[in-house]
This record gives structure tokens, sequence and C-alpha cells, in this order.
């Protein structure tokens, strides 16, 4: 397949498969693309005048979709370069289709402050490649106990508020963070987390800790947290975000709060939906995570989750660690995987080819839904609509990929999927109509 890396004032992609869940397209068709926006898309996208002197794509009839958008990722910059920095996060990005992320805020220093809210922008418009949203903290330092500037890092950039890898424990500190953020209408993402029942665990509390002797994190840990954070975004009308859910009664607890009308969201992960807490049994540290990998039903719970329109989107967690980070004992090794480049193949593979959700669906999670949920689809994100960002990612479904360090863009290379060969092979991404990614 020809395709050139060259920027063009305008674009036609011809002999393409559209499915872009907003507009209810799922169709052979062509998408041309004019000064970075989408000018025209459907089967009249080739007879547009504006196709004059365009250059011409031929897609060889694969898949073109949204350019996927990732709520959660970890790029550890500023900080801990040695394990990812905006750069190398940003190629592993685009390598895996996506063309925007939201960046968690546990960096060193965190980002409570404008100015390091405008360093990590200044970081990724040097590297130039895919969208970065940055996240700023919920409490100054991450301490849990004074609420950070939400007025000032919103006007800086920052498009929700989380201090993901902690819980906040005082229930008077959240309910304080979902009422002010009622107000400027942008999410809290909370990562759920009752410290004191986790105590020292460090993988899923159940027969498999009770076989190993390892200390486990009952799901209780999450579910308490859930449902204390629900009934205060029902008293508040704070719109909350669910990072990373991984038990069944967590889903059980959303759909119920969306049933009821409550301004709730959730993403999963595909590690929490591909893998069990058997596999701790290895004693690989690959598996360790945070939440820890549940029981298999727990893993039907995600997949019936995903199905019935509970969940809003697929998030990685991109959490890069270095060698001698995870290449150590279990109970002191650190928690995290990394999941840019695997996301979507892992989906196309135990969701969509297995039939647990169409391919629609699919790219919804992975555009349409997180867009919604982050307010970005007010930036035309998440959908090609005429006039939208050209933001795209074209796709082989049938081209397999393998996962070895050849495969992985991230400077870390902590995957649970390491040797696994999986459809879905990212031919291009590009971002705005400039091509930013060329397997």
């Amino acid at each position: 397949m020809d395709m050139s890396t060259e920027v063009s004032m305008s674009l036609l992609v011809k002999n393409v498969r559209i499915v872009d869940p907003i507009q209810k397209l799922d169709e052979s068709s062509s998408l041309l693309v004019v000064d970075g926006k989408v000018a025209s898309i459907g089967k009249g996208a080739e007879t547009d005048p504006r196709t004059s002197g365009a250059e011409i794509l031929d897609g060889q009839g694969k898949l073109l979709v949204p350019g996927l958008i990732d709520l959660h990722v970890h790029f550890r910059e500023p900080g801990q370069t040695a394990k990812e920095t905006i750069e190398s996060g940003s190629r592993a990005a685009v390598a895996g289709g996506f063309t925007s992320v939201c960046a968690m805020a546990n960096t060193k220093p965190v980002n409570d402050s404008v100015a390091v809210t405008e360093l990590m922008k200044s970081k990724a418009l040097a590297a130039n490649l895919c969208r970065y949203f940055p996240l700023g903290t919920v409490t100054k330092g991450m301490e849990g106990e004074e609420l950070a500037d939400y007025g000032n890092l919103m006007t800086a950039g920052c498009v929700a508020f989380s201090d993901d890898g902690k819980s906040i424990m005082n229930a008077a500190i959240m309910r304080r963070a979902l009422k002010y953020t009622s107000w400027l209408d942008v999410p809290i993402v909370a990562h759920e987390e009752d410290t004191n029942l986790m105590g020292k665990g460090y993988m899923n509390e159940g027969e498999t800790s009770a076989r190993l002797g390892c200390i486990g994190i009952p799901a209780s840990a999450e579910e308490v947290m859930v449902a204390r954070d629900i009934m205060l975004a029902e008293y508040t009308g704070g719109h909350l975000h669910l990072a990373h859910l991984s038990t069944k009664g967590s889903l059980r607890l959303v759909r119920e709060a969306k049933a009821n009308g409550i301004r709730v969201t959730c993403e999963v992960t595909p590690h929490h939906f591909a893998l069990t807490d058997k596999e701790l049994m290895k004693f690989d540290s690959d598996y360790k995570m945070n939440p820890p990998l549940r029981s298999q039903a727990d893993v039907e719970a995600i997949l019936e989750a995903l199905a019935d329109g509970t969940v809003d989107a697929i998030a990685t967690d991109h959490a890069p660690h270095s060698w001698d980070d995870k290449e150590c004992e279990l109970p002191i090794a650190a928690f995290g995987v990394i999941g840019l480049e695997t996301a979507l193949p892992l989906t196309l593979e135990l969701l969509v080819n297995k039939k647990v959700i169409t391919l629609n669906r699919a790219i919804e999670l992975f555009s349409s839904g997180p867009a919604k949920t982050f307010r970005l689809d007010r930036k035309g994100l998440g959908s090609l609509a005429a006039g939208n960002p050209a933001d795209f990612t074209l796709v082989d479904l049938d081209a397999k990929i393998t996962v070895d360090r050849a495969f992985i863009q991230s400077k870390s290379f902590n995957s649970p999927f390491k040797g696994m060969t999986l459809p879905g092979k990212v031919l291009g991404t590009w971002v705005e109509g400039r091509r930013v990614w060329e397997a």
C-alpha cells in the first residue's frame, strides 16, 4: 500500500470501510480532508469539487475510524523519564491508533500547578504527534487534604481532575471536589480503593491468593468507595468518572446509578477483560496492576457491562515501568502495565471476534464514548462529521501483530501480552490530516 507521509493541503482517502458510530456510518466510501478538517465524508466525497489537486490514498478496503481517544495514560514526565517521556508515550499512542490521550497528574512533581501543566503541554507540542490533554490533581500535592486550583488549571488546559494512583479517603474533600467541579462542568476521575481494606495487598483476594499464600485486595476495597462516591455525586450534582473498574459489584452500582439519572461514567481496561487473577500463579510481575486482575466472574461482568452500555470507554491505564521496577519479588514489584499498542488488537480479538460486542460498539468505546465523557466532543473529536478535525486511524482487520520489543514503541516493555499474536494492525494514524504514524 503506497502511502505518503508528507503533509498536503487536501487529501482524499478512498476505497475504505468507514465506521463512525456518531454518524451511524458503516459503509465503503471515501473521506476528503481539506486544511486539516473533514471536508466531506461518504460516497459524495470523491465527486466533491475540492478534490481537485488533492493527494489520493487508496485504502484498499481497510477500516477507517475516528482517531482513538485514551482517557487514562501515565507518561511519567516530568520526573521519571527513564520509564516514559511525553514524546515516547505519544509515539506509542499513535502506533496504537490513538490521536488523543488524557494524561494523569501523578508525575514528579504532580500536576497541581499551571507551571507543570504548561511544561507538559510544551513537551507534547514539541513531540508533535498526538493531542495531549493533561489532567490536574484533585488535591494539592495529591495529599488528599486541600483542593487544587481548578479554575487556573482548567484555563491552562486541564480537562479533568484526578489523584489517580491514590484514593481520596476523606469524604468531605471528595464532596467539595464534586461540588466545585459541578459548577465548572468537568469530571472528577476517581481511583476507587479503600486503603484500609487494601492494606498491604498486591493481588486479588480470592481462591488464587489463598492457594499462593499472597496478601489479597478484596473486591469490596473498590466497591465501598464506588458506592460512597456515587452517593456524593448524586448529592452534589457533580460528574463522577470511575477509572479502571474491575469488579462485578462496582459495575452493578454504576448501572443502577445511571438508571437513576446520577452523573456517573466509567471506563474499563483491556487487561481487566482479558485476564484473571489466575495469571499470578506464574509469579510474573507483568500481571501485577492496581486494581488487580480479578476473578472470572468479574471478567464476565465487565463483558456484560461493555455490551449493555454501562461502560463509557475502554482506557489503557498505560503505566510504563523500567526493568528493575518489575524484575523483583512480586510483593515489592511496581503496579502497572503498558497498553497503548495492544488495546485495539485485544478488543478486536476478545470482544469483536468473539461477538461480545459489535465492531461499531468497539469503535464507540474508543472514540465518541471517551470524547463525550471528557467533553472532547466540543472540540470536534470522536467523530468524522464534516467540519471536525481530520483525526482518523486506518486499520487492517486481517493483518496480525506480534507483541514483541520491535512492535512496542513505549520506552518500557512491562506488558502481560508479550509474545501474543493478535488481529488488527494500525496502518496509519492522522491528526488534522497530517500523518503521524505509518506501520
